[in-house]
């Protein structure tokens, strides 16, 4: 493996860490939103035959027969993802990485692992949303509700892919349908919260020691890789730390400040957190 040596002493020389995470850290998890694997067919393997589904990404884009479809859907997808996750390794390195330093995460993960591994939930901005909130589908307003608690009492009375009628979601305000808070159309409530405190966090570190940490975003990521490049270009004392497996993109004008780690994401981070001494 590559020495670490130089990408943990910028680390322990950092003022804060900004974390980019994408669907390279969920695979790593065991959550593989694109793939129909083995892991799949055991969760939804009944819904794959009904429906003809062929991964999680499509069963979360899916235009549903009934509400007591969708959510039965979404209902066995959470308990199994956020009800019954428990921190992996990968988190805890991660962790132990970042130890006491100030930081901020923005992720397109929706699964919410970041705060149930004990990072904060004033420092994640998860760019597409989460799936322990919904909202109205129309929406007729903008708040955004708890899903957790109910999705787990809709996953234990679940058959045969479908909830009962009265555990369906109504809006709170017009009675009609809610979503999931994913970005998938129109409809979507962005979190303009998260949005001011991550750039409030970038202001705050402006001109400071700043290493970026990016996991598991490919080449043609634009969504949080191209800013993540742009805002260390435009940082002198910032450093570039991308971690991906098979796949190293750094633009020219910071590979002087840039550290390229191909390999996997939990082989990476356990060595990284030795490294560090974390």
């Amino acid at each position: 493996m590559e020495n670490l040596k130089p990408v943990a002493e910028a680390i322990q020389a950092a003022d804060a860490i900004l974390i980019g995470a994408s669907n390279g850290l969920s695979i790593t998890e065991g959550l593989h939103l694109f793939a129909d694997n083995q892991a799949f067919e055991e969760l939804f393997g009944d819904l794959k035959r009904e429906y003809g589904l062929r991964c999680i990404l499509q069963g979360m884009g899916a235009r549903w027969p009934s509400e007591e479809e969708k959510w039965g859907f979404w209902s066995r997808l959470i308990h199994h993802y956020c009800g019954e996750y428990k921190p992996t390794p990968v988190m805890q390195d991660l962790r132990a990485i970042v130890g006491d330093k100030d930081y901020f995460i923005v992720t397109s993960n929706g699964e919410c692992h970041f705060e149930m591994s004990g990072f904060a939930p004033e420092k994640i901005y998860e760019v597409e949303g989460n799936w322990l909130a919904m909202q109205c589908a129309r929406p007729c307003h903008d708040t955004l509700y708890p899903t957790l608690e109910l999705a787990e009492k809709m996953a234990a009375a679940e058959q045969g892919g479908k909830i009962p009628l009265e555990l369906v979601p109504h809006c709170p305000k017009c009675g009609g349908p809610m979503e999931v808070h994913m970005e998938g159309g129109s409809y979507f409530i962005p979190d303009t919260a998260a949005q001011q405190r991550m750039q409030a966090f970038l202001h705050q570190y402006h001109d400071k020691k700043l290493v970026v940490l990016e996991l598991g975003i490919g080449w043609r990521n634009q969504l949080i890789k191209a800013p993540l490049m742009r805002l260390v270009a435009q940082e002198p004392h910032a450093a570039y730390v991308t971690i991906n497996l098979g796949e190293i993109y750094i633009t020219d004008d910071i590979k002087s400040r840039s550290f390229g780690l191909d390999g996997p994401l939990s082989n990476i981070l356990s060595a990284l957190r030795e490294a560090c001494g974390a």
